[in-house]
């Protein structure tokens, strides 16, 4: 499917494609498509040679990982509005380093890793904001691998309600669980039974209130003062 003007206003305000100029933008445009997925879906597997990096616009998908046993380990769980599969850019034999399958049903923006480097290439001030926003978001996932290895079960919800909101978020914030609960704690790495109880522990202790897959945190300065 084609890009239409909202995917390319959507494009426009994103960290990845901010710095670069009008016809740099229409270029990239012109090599990139939407595609609707399903729940379920398997987008691509692990080593699959990958042309293409990724914005979602809507639904849910997760990124993962297969143990020996079968066992399956999520590494991210992917919202509306975030990229994924960045990380091909700069492979110099792009792979898929995960496989990637869609939670919800929904629709993302396919954008050529060659068209996207060729422009890359002809500015190196262009270059330069992009690595330094890539370099930025690296950074935040360190932080999150350190959250889920280093701290226990409620540390680690509490931090992936405020990575739900928005940064400058201030008092009252409502934020909407991307998946269920049963995907949200595998990526945790908690059971389904300790998010539940950490949850209704952090409604008892009037943090938040939730309604489905709607959490309010009352007063999100409360609830950052509470990582501490």
């Amino acid at each position: 499917m084609q890009i239409d003007g909202v995917v390319a206003r959507e494009l426009r305000r994103h960290y990845l494609f901010s710095a670069l100029g009008d016809v740099q933008r229409e270029r990239l445009l012109a090599s990139s498509r939407t595609r609707r997925f399903l729940a379920g879906e398997l987008l691509f597997r692990r080593g699959d040679a990958a042309g293409h990096f990724f914005l979602l616009r809507g639904g849910c998908v997760k990124l993962y990982r297969l143990s020996p046993e079968g066992g399956e380990k999520i590494m991210r769980l992917i919202r509306a509005g975030q990229t994924f599969a960045e990380s091909v850019l700069f492979m110099e034999a792009p792979t898929f380093p995960v496989h990637g399958e869609g939670v919800e049903e929904g629709e993302l923006v396919e954008i050529d890793r060659d068209a996207f480097l060729s422009i890359l290439k002809e500015s190196f001030a262009t270059c330069q904001a992009v690595m330094a926003q890539m370099t930025a978001r690296i950074q935040a996932h360190w932080d999150e691998i350190e959250t889920l290895a280093l701290q226990n079960s409620r540390y680690r919800i509490v931090h992936y309600l405020l990575a739900l909101a928005s940064a400058t978020a201030q008092g009252r914030t409502r934020v909407t669980l991307p998946a269920r609960k049963m995907v949200i704690a595998a990526h945790l790495a908690v059971t389904p039974e300790t998010l539940s109880r950490t949850l209704r522990a952090l409604s008892d202790e009037h943090l938040i209130e939730v309604a489905g897959d709607d959490v309010t945190i009352l007063d999100i300065e409360a609830l950052r003062r509470h990582m501490h």
